[in-house]
């Protein structure tokens, strides 16, 4: 059964250059970046979908008033199992709808939404164009994969979902996280692949995240003429001590390692820094930053927010200042078990197709798989990549396309 899958997914060169070719088409770019939403793209997707006997087919629209149709959608196709019953395993497939602006045409050697095949170089035969790779990839092979199924009237040992979100490049408020808190799409024992980051080799499969914190810091002092500091108090001075002190403090007070990680330390660095006054010879009396933490995910959030509140009291002390914080994002994450079911099966798939010995990892930045792992479910993230995502010229080689599409479609004949 495998055997015939494997085939005519090595038959679907073609298709696969065809589909990122129409989905590039329709560029689903947020509003947020002066887009219109994925409307058009999921409405193509769903009719490929039928056209092809995939139709259990459904949509959960977030409401955007800024968006095409008023709605950010969210599609989900279904292909069902030999084990359908009402708690059964089921296996989600999940990729993003949504893309990122080309940025400077200038930098492209080709109309970014037209996609062109590339028979040259040493990586072999690719497609170029944006979104090919992030995440148009992972819908391609998700698709691929369940179409062999259908095409050829095999069932999939355990239902296998397909879900296409929106939002991801923008926060996910329109997408998973509008999805987990209006619908009860998901059971605690479903397996999630998401295939949206991963390396050249695809040995990394995702288990863990970082704990994400970000927070702004506004610090009031006393403006004053550049010439006469005994008059004021520099907010400018307080921020850069506030800003270093937090830096050195924090790193020093959660220093422990995992390897798991890259890097394999907690980070908190000052970032963002707003304008103050707008000429050389006055003391501000304001000073506004921030800070971009990602932390291991053995210290909670609320163990750092003690700290800085700590070490915020003292430099306010020192300075004579004020400071107000607030936190602009605090998301902690559950890992999925090295020993889980779904990276087992994910890491014997991987070796069989690829011949690549698998490893889990842990990332700083945050996936949408936060939302699932907190939810109780295993989630796994992991495709094989060349890492061409946001850049000009993004490219996607057809043979990963083809050999993700293989690796789940070995997800699709595990047994429930």
């Amino acid at each position: 059964m495998k055997k015939e899958v494997f085939a005519f997914i090595d038959r679907a060169e073609q298709t696969a250059v065809e589909l990122e070719t129409e989905l590039s088409k329709r560029p689903a770019i947020s509003p947020s970046s002066g887009g219109e939403g994925e409307l058009e793209k999921a409405e193509f997707l769903a009719a490929w979908l039928a056209a092809r006997g995939i139709t259990r087919l459904e949509r959960h629209d977030a409401p955007d008033a800024r968006a095409k149709g008023g709605v950010r959608p969210n599609l989900v196709a279904t292909i069902p199992g030999k084990n359908d019953d009402g708690g059964a395993s089921r296996l989600w497939i999940m990729s993003h709808l949504d893309i990122v602006p080309p940025g400077d045409p200038a930098l492209w050697d080709a109309d970014p939404y037209t996609v062109v095949r590339r028979d040259d170089g040493p990586l072999g035969p690719r497609v170029v164009g944006r979104g090919v790779e992030d995440n148009q990839q992972g819908i391609v092979s998700s698709v691929i994969a369940a179409f062999a199924f259908t095409a050829l009237g095999i069932v999939p040992e355990r239902t296998v979902k397909l879900l296409f979100c929106a939002d991801e490049e923008v926060g996910s408020a329109y997408g998973i996280a509008w999805l987990m808190e209006n619908r009860d799409l998901f059971r605690k024992n479903d397996r999630v692949l998401i295939p949206d980051s991963g390396d050249e080799r695809g040995s990394a499969i995702e288990i863990a995240e970082k704990n994400i914190l970000w927070a702004q810091f506004t610090v009031r002092g006393v403006q004053a003429h550049g010439s006469r500091p005994d008059l004021g108090v520099n907010a400018r001075l307080a921020g850069a001590d506030l800003a270093l002190s937090l830096h050195d403090g924090l790193n020093r007070k959660f220093s422990e390692t995992d390897a798991l990680f890259e890097p394999a330390f907690s980070t908190f660095e000052p970032t963002k820094q707003e304008a103050n006054v707008p000429n050389v010879n006055t003391i501000p009396a304001e000073d506004i930053f921030c800070m971009d933490m990602r932390i291991l995910p053995r210290y909670r959030i609320q163990e750092v927010c003690a700290e800085i509140d700590r070490i915020t009291a003292e430099v306010e002390k020192r300075r004579g200042v004020t400071v107000a914080r607030e936190i602009l994002q605090a998301v902690e994450s559950r890992a999925t078990p090295e020993n889980a079911p779904l990276i087992r099966e994910l890491s014997a798939a991987i070796g069989d197709v690829y011949g690549t010995a698998s490893r889990p990892v842990g990332i700083g930045g945050g996936t949408v798989a936060s939302w699932l792992r907190n939810a109780g479910m295993d989630a796994a993230v992991w495709c094989r990549i060349c890492e061409t995502a946001h850049q000009p010229n993004e490219y996607a080689l057809l043979a990963n396309i083809l050999g993700d599409a293989k690796v789940m479609a070995s997800l699709m004949l595990s047994p429930a």
